[in-house]
């Protein structure tokens, strides 16, 4: 999540119980062909949020968002904003702007025309329309760019004039669905920072469609990972990552260890679970409750793993293992791990060494460990 001096309060503003939600999706169900798209999903976004919906493709994210632009109709439910129920409110008569995946710009007109065309729609008096256009212009680094035509701009470029006409109508609500899926890595790095920023600018509330992972933990305040219709999980950024609700958020959000086992003791403190995955007897600080026998899933992520060559003074949490792989990513090096049981175990390392100087090499015997408050249970 890209931090910044809105972000630095005490409480976020979903935590606070005297908060009023801006949007309300309350109960919408959806289906097409008598397929079921969206399953009874309720879920509240506060003003100010940059909201994602994250999932894999056909769970839903899309006909949701569509559903929020009067795009489509729910079969039941209902969607308030701002306290309005909008939910069979047309399109063109909410206070609700979609920037489209392919930018949907007119190729025949100028950045000036394709920006005042909704204002124009609008009838909104000459001056209006030149104003806006040259606040949002300004707003989106493109001033001087009024004559061009699409077709003379760059990917990044067309992408700014898109969200430069979304924001000319000052909506309630922005919709961005897909909107970085055509970029290059570094622009799309570059284009995350500058929407966030913009958003912040404007205020406007942003709701977010996204596939990729890194994005939505980039530039949300709060993510919903979607599966099958429904949501899974809604959280921070880094509550998601740290405490996912369940092994499909746990693997969907990042790389992650899974062990299946048994939970063999439960202290106020602790549990201690069994796993055969790795033939160990694991300690996490989970104070859930979780009764003698119950079979649960421990996560660990990679970077939570450290390796030694030398077996560590602290054999808890401890196993021996090969190491078979080794991926090299630039700034971080990822080892894939044998144990004995034959399974493997990821941990990722930081590069501070060059290549040629790092400790572990292929087929080098080591010792992968990791603390009890790093461990996650997990029972579903």
């Amino acid at each position: 999540m890209i931090v910044s001096k809105s972000n630095k309060r005490e409480i976020e503003v979903w935590q606070d119980v005297n908060s009023k939600p801006y949007l309300q999706i309350e109960n919408i169900s959806k289906s097409h062909d008598d397929i079921s798209i969206i399953k009874e999903v309720s879920f509240s976004i506060y003003k100010g949020e940059l909201f994602s919906l994250l999932g894999k493709s056909g769970c839903g994210k899309t006909t949701l968002l569509r559903i929020l632009a009067g795009l489509e109709t729910p079969d039941s439910g209902k969607v308030l904003l701002d306290g309005v129920d909008i939910t069979n409110l047309p399109s063109y008569k909410r206070p609700v702007s979609m920037m489209f995946q392919s930018y949907a710009l007119f190729p025949h007109m100028t950045v000036y025309q394709n920006i005042a065309f909704g204002l124009k729609q609008d009838n909104l008096s000459k001056n209006i329309i030149e104003q806006r256009v040259k606040e949002v212009l300004n707003l989106v680094q493109l001033s001087g760019y009024e004559d061009r035509k699409p077709h003379n701009l760059s990917g990044g470029q067309r992408q700014r004039v898109a969200l430069a006409r979304s924001l000319a109508k000052r909506p309630k609500l922005l919709l961005l669905d897909e909107p970085l899926t055509a970029l290059d890595k570094q622009l799309k790095e570059q284009t995350q920072f500058e929407l966030v920023n913009i958003q912040e600018q404007v205020g406007i509330t942003f709701i977010l469609v996204t596939h990729d992972q890194e994005e939505a933990m980039t530039m949300s305040t709060r993510i919903a990972v979607m599966e099958g219709g429904k949501i899974r999980q809604i959280g921070a950024p880094h509550d998601i990552y740290e405490f996912p609700n369940s092994k499909y958020v746990a693997e969907f959000i990042g790389s992650i260890n899974l062990f299946e086992g048994v939970v063999i003791e439960h202290e106020l403190d602790h549990v201690l679970i069994e796993t055969k995955d790795i033939e160990c007897k694991c300690y996490s600080a989970h104070t859930g409750a979780l009764p003698m026998g119950s079979k649960v899933t421990l996560a660990i992520r990679p970077e939570k793993i450290m390796i030694s060559q030398t077996k560590p003074s602290n054999t808890q949490n401890c196993i021996q293992g090969v190491i078979k792989e080794i991926a090299y990513l630039g700034d971080i090096s990822i080892y894939y791990v044998e144990v004995s049981t034959g399974k493997i175990v990821m941990a990722t390392i930081p590069n501070l060494l060059r290549l040629s100087e790092r400790n572990f090499q292929w087929e080098d015997s080591v010792y992968l460990f990791w603390r009890s408050e790093n461990s996650l249970v997990l029972t579903s």
